[in-house]
């Protein structure tokens, strides 16, 4: 008879041999412990039980990639980044996770500088900024103070970010624009593209196609306006 680590008694199961590293093996022997269904089954009656057991990596959940120490990833060099601040402060208390705020500490204008540079999105051509979930307004705020800086960005997905108005923001070198699943109502809050050909606009809130007029100044080849309430006006595609 078998006692794992984790307490379960293992004699008169029928073990199968392992197939993956989630079981763990005795030297010597052929018989898996179940410490993986065992954990599941603690975690299971820990979320029933609404007492919540920290993970290890619970502390690093919130920050931004620039944040963490000891590697110089830059902004130019990810397809797919995490842009979302975390939570305020007070949040976080409220929410019972305060011990995520040890983790925090004011930076100095130097280290500030330093994150600035390690963003470099000054130098991004290629980047995917789809399903932020910016919830609250610092959030969108930070979002479009990273939008200001992509002066050299070609192509851009935004998809699912709950965007409302982009016209302060100029994307002067983007040739392809996919913002569909947005908040946008007319083609006035989008950002300004002087060299834009591809534009998805899919699933947004466009009753109008007001505006439209001053795209044709641009090199647009395609716009994607499927799922808005302007494709139900008169003569809607040949506008």
């Amino acid at each position: 008879c078998l006692i794992s680590s984790s307490g379960l008694n293992t004699c008169n199961l029928q073990l199968s041999k392992p197939h993956s590293s989630n079981c763990t093996v005795l030297n010597g022997t052929n018989t898996p412990l179940l410490v993986l269904s065992r954990n599941r089954e603690i975690i299971q009656q820990s979320h029933k039980s609404g007492i919540s057991s920290p993970l290890p990596s619970d502390s690093f959940k919130y920050l931004i990639w620039h944040e963490l120490e000891e590697h110089d990833v830059r902004g130019n060099q990810i397809r797919c980044p995490r842009v979302r601040e975390g939570p305020l402060e007070e949040e976080l208390f409220f929410r019972g996770e305060g011990h995520i705020l040890q983790a925090r500490k004011q930076t100095t204008e130097k280290e500030k500088w330093q994150q600035k540079c390690q963003e470099n999105w000054e130098n991004c051509t290629i980047l995917n900024l789809s399903f932020q979930d910016l919830g609250d307004l610092y959030q969108v705020d930070n979002f479009k103070r990273i939008l200001r800086r992509l002066i050299r960005v070609e192509r851009l997905w935004l998809v699912d970010n709950s965007l409302t108005d982009l016209s302060a923001i100029t994307l002067p070198r983007c040739k392809e624009l996919n913002i569909s699943k947005n908040h946008f109502t007319s083609f006035k809050q989008l950002p300004k593209m002087p060299q834009i050909q591809y534009l998805a606009l899919a699933e947004n809130n466009i009753e109008t196609l007001s505006g439209i007029s001053d795209w044709k100044y641009t090199p647009l080849e395609s716009l994607i306006l499927k799922r808005n309430p302007c494709e139900f006006q008169e003569n809607y595609r040949q506008l």
